[in-house]
């Protein structure tokens, strides 16, 4: 009878509008998750008999739920391990739900170092990506990224730079270079730090001495007490060298072009120091690039050493291609690994796990892994953390919509009822 077929369409109305409303609460309780992404319930019409356009409308069904991956509004946090995506992908991370082993994917960023030096989120998941290798470049492996809490190992110095003028109108000193008297006998000089291989910091002074028009030798000079078989407070001279300029100010030769070598106190001997004071023309350099010679006060424009002393870890970074780098109390930074972000060719496709994640399905189709921005990924954002992507109005009208129309198809069940009634008082 249809009046009994209009009650059972009404109660499919209420099924329907029932279901929808639950995803409207699931989305309007997770208004506040990070990286939560808001759903929407698909509804199609139903037929009673075929489908070659003879049948009669039987309902509704909510057929599917559908996932929104739009972006989220990012919240700053200035947690240097929170992270944030802007654009497509997901981070990976690994662990157990529910006991199943796997990597899992997530847009909530809400990392930490965890006792073991990992990076983990709060269930204890790990975040995924490319080991640093140490020269610069990552392993193609992923793998749980790992921050070492241990000390950051002292860095020997192997080279000094400098870039100066030395005035090209000093005389001649009238005497000839002495290290036990080095200010008396140069015309100009500069102290520089550099680190032995147990990381002591230890201060060498290059004096400039002019010797004749255009030319100049340079000499490298320590405290005795810094060195093995030393004596302190005695000047001891561990390197020195010629410099010769042309007409025009600029360095022709150079000598010597080798290191020197150095035996500082308690640390390894024969310690390589390279003086790069430029890149003569005669050697097929530019000539300008480091100490000239021009009619101007003799000073430093800049110079470098490199090495380091022995830090300790104090706070981790990660730039927008994701990656992790250590910050030290020296000042070092390393590269400690890159973020691995994952791609899908279908995101309405993945399989909701709980805990703000997300499983691959054959519908998503596998995840291809990538560094952050390439091939389409989005970038990462440290200390901000993405936020759910459920407009609360939005909602608050749908919940008014699905609310109305459950209100509409109880009617017409009453109505039916009502009909079915006026029926059997026909029998009175």
């Amino acid at each position: 009878m249809s009046i009994l077929r209009t009650m059972d369409t009404g109660v499919t109305g209420l099924m329907a509008e029932g279901q929808a409303l639950g995803v409207v609460g699931d989305n309007i309780a997770n208004s506040s998750t990070v990286g939560f992404k808001a759903q929407r319930a698909i509804f199609e019409d139903m037929l009673g008999r075929s489908i070659n356009g003879t049948g009669a409308g039987a309902g509704v069904r909510m057929s599917a739920v559908q996932q929104l991956f739009t972006q989220g509004a990012l919240s700053n946090t200035g947690v240097s391990t929170d992270l944030s995506l802007s654009g497509d992908g997901f981070f990976v991370v690994g662990g157990t739900v529910d006991g199943v082993p796997g990597n899992y994917y997530t847009r909530a960023g809400q990392f930490s170092i965890d006792r073991d030096g990992f990076l983990a989120n709060p269930q204890g998941m790990k975040l995924q990506g490319y080991k640093a290798n140490g020269d610069g470049t990552f392993s193609p492996d992923v793998s749980a990224i790992n921050i070492p809490t241990t000390a950051l190992a002292p860095k020997p110095s192997s080279k000094m730079d400098v870039a100066a003028n030395l005035d090209a109108s000093a005389a001649v000193p009238a005497l000839p270079f002495d290290v036990t008297n080095p200010a008396a006998t140069s015309n100009f000089s500069t102290a520089m730090s550099v680190y032995d291989s147990l990381g002591k910091n230890h201060q060498l002074t290059v004096y400039f001495a002019k010797t004749a028009s255009n030319t100049w030798d340079y000499h490298v000079v320590v405290d005795g007490g810094q060195l093995a078989g030393g004596t302190p407070g005695t000047n001891t001279e561990i390197g020195k060298g010629s410099l010769a300029f042309n007409t025009s100010g600029a360095l022709q030769t150079l000598t010597p072009t080798v290191p020197i070598a150095v035996n500082f106190l308690n640390a390894a001997p024969g310690q390589a120091i390279a003086v790069n004071l430029g890149s003569a023309l005669g050697a097929g350099g530019k000539g300008t690039d480091g100490v000239t010679q021009y009619a101007a006060p003799s000073s430093v424009s800049s110079q470098t050493a490199d090495g380091y002393a022995s830090g300790d870890l104090a706070g981790v970074t990660v730039d927008s291609a994701g990656i992790v780098r250590g910050t030290y109390s020296n000042g070092q930074k390393v590269a400690m690994g890159q973020v691995a972000i994952a791609k899908f060719r279908a995101n309405e496709g993945l399989g909701r796990a709980g805990q703000n994640l997300w499983t691959e399905t054959s519908a998503s189709g596998q995840a291809a892994l990538a560094a952050a921005g390439a091939g389409g990924r989005g970038v990462t954002t440290a200390g901000t953390l993405e936020q759910s992507n459920v407009d609360i109005a939005e909602q608050f009208v749908g919940m008014i919509t699905h609310q109305r129309a459950f209100q509409a198809n109880s009617k017409t069940i009453t109505t039916a009822d009502e009909m079915l009634q006026e029926l059997v008082n026909l029998k009175r």
